[in-house]
């Protein structure tokens, strides 16, 4: 069996264990509270762990584009959501195939989206679900107000080929009771229309969920590996991170400074607001404070130099970008490296 010692770098390591622990974490949190869990593929892009998500108990998964949904279903996942405003012709006709072969739902926040649906999809008999993606305070798209959530969910419900779905929304982090509230008053507007789902995402705030949330579904996404934002939002520690990026030490110009074989094509400049880029696992206080495209700067506290040549592993700040950075993955137990995975959904488009 092969090593981590075996690699070249940078390298991204996926900690199976790990992964496991939090894919049954967050599924017996969602039983508990009596949600459906939705999972995003944007953090690990693999069928490999989409398919090991729905074993554990997950209705679906979540794909943000089409090119994402082509693989999964390719893979043998029959249950997807597309939370996105899919316009033009090419885009829809690929959406319309992707509905013959697996169970289907997509979102719509304007009059122009469902015009590009409606009259693409007009088999009564087998229609397209559409959710109303609703903007509780993320200021991202979506509708802006409950009213206009009820007039987009009439002209779904109107059209022949097409199925209210329900309610959908990315809400801002920290912000949970807001987009409840939200919900809570569109739902209520629905008159005679049922609201089948009502679904949310956002790792963060996943953890905060009750038995009296009127969200029907959650979409988290980066629970599966953690990263140092998570960490620093409460969700885990660093050793609950499963992913980390293997580097090799390349310069050591001063005490206190370090370069990486990894720079911002590798780890991301992506910090999701955190003052630096990634930490080195073992090495307290060691950071990576500066990122140009093949260069990680660390700056390291006195008396805790590396040596040239010797390879560490970064935690970074935002897993799902730093996935899409490689075109494969190597799952590890220890430093034994497991297999090495395809990213499949790497730079899939539309």
């Amino acid at each position: 069996m092969a090593s981590i010692d075996d690699l070249d770098t940078p390298a991204i390591l996926i900690d199976a264990a790990r992964a496991e622990a939090n894919i049954k974490k967050a599924q017996a949190h969602a039983d508990r509270h009596g949600l459906k869990l939705r999972p995003h593929i944007k953090t690990h892009k693999l069928p490999y762990w989409a398919k090991k998500q729905v074993a554990a108990g997950a209705v679906g998964i979540t794909c943000q584009k089409i090119g994402e949904a082509e693989v999964m279903a390719d893979a043998g996942l029959t249950d997807i959501f597309l939370p996105y405003n899919i316009l033009g012709r090419a885009k829809l006709e690929r959406l319309k195939a992707l509905h013959g072969r697996v169970t289907l739902s997509v979102t719509a926040d304007s009059h122009e989206t469902l015009e590009g649906l409606a009259a693409t999809f007009t088999d009564a008999g087998h229609p397209l679900s559409v959710l109303v993606e609703c903007d509780t305070g993320m200021g991202r798209c979506g509708v802006q107000s409950p009213a206009e959530a009820i007039a987009l969910a009439k002209v779904i419900d109107q059209a022949k080929g097409l199925t209210f779905g329900g309610l959908m929304t990315y809400p801002a982090a920290g912000r949970a009771a807001e987009a409840e509230a939200w919900l809570m008053n569109a739902r209520d507007a629905l008159a005679g229309l049922e609201c089948r789902r009502i679904s949310s995402g956002g790792t963060p705030d996943m953890w905060r969920s009750g038995e009296d949330s009127v969200v029907t579904e959650y979409r988290p996404g980066t629970y599966i590996y953690l990263d140092r934002y998570q960490v620093a939002k409460g969700v885990g520690t660093l050793d609950d991170c499963a992913l980390t990026v293997l580097a090799t030490v390349v310069s050591h110009p001063t005490p206190t400074r370090a370069i990486l074989d990894s720079g911002s094509k590798a780890l991301s400049s992506d910090t999701l607001g955190l003052p630096d880029f990634g930490e080195l696992l073992g090495m307290p206080g060691a950071r990576v404070t500066g990122l140009s495209e093949e260069h990680g700067n660390v700056t390291l506290s006195e008396g805790a130099g590396l040596r040239i040549g010797e390879r560490v592993r970064v935690v970074p700040d935002h897993c799902c970008v730093v996935t899409n950075l490689f075109d494969q993955v190597h799952l590890i137990d220890g430093d034994k490296v497991l297999e090495t995975l395809p990213v499949a959904a790497r730079g899939r488009m539309g």
